[in-house]
């Protein structure tokens, strides 16, 4: 899931387009974050998700902060 760069042909989000990305990447943030936190307290179960799910939970930070930027380019 990109959110970040568009593709060769599309045009670049407006403000109120990125705005939008970000309050919905900010709530699958928020989940993975808790998600992450419950699988880390019920460590050793599971440990075999743990690098997923983590990898998964920084790519959405990554993307998050990425439309963040962007938007403060806006203005």
């Amino acid at each position: 899931m990109q959110f970040c760069r568009p593709q060769p042909g599309e045009t670049t989000l407006d403000k109120d387009e990125l705005k939008t990305q970000i309050k919905r990447l900010n709530s699958k943030a928020g989940q993975l974050k808790m998600d992450l936190h419950d699988l880390a307290e019920g460590l050793p179960t599971d440990f075999e998700n743990l690098m997923a799910l983590a990898t998964e939970t920084y790519e959405i930070y990554h993307q998050l902060n990425e439309l963040k930027k962007r938007l403060k380019q806006l203005g």
